[in-house]
């Protein structure tokens, strides 16, 4: 199973890449299959790379539904 992570883009870099930061970590990621993202914009990361971009509403759904998956599987293990 391939598993995409939205992750808003906080700096722009050089040679088609980008610092995405999610839940305050930061990474940098390659944006050279995705065309025209801005700082602010929220994009699907797998292993490293933005295969495409994501509307803001879409991209916070997705993860309050991580976030809750977090909260359920924590509440499993006790």
């Amino acid at each position: 199973m391939c598993l995409a992570i939205p992750v808003r883009i906080a700096e722009l870099g050089e040679k088609e890449t980008a610092i995405a930061e999610i839940d305050g970590v930061r990474k940098e990621i390659s944006l050279a299959l995705v065309e025209d993202v801005r700082v602010g914009d929220y994009v699907l990361m797998h292993v490293g790379y933005a295969i495409s971009r994501l509307d803001e509403n879409e991209a916070r759904r997705t993860l309050a539904l991580f976030e809750e998956l977090g909260r359920l599987e924590t509440r499993e293990e006790r």
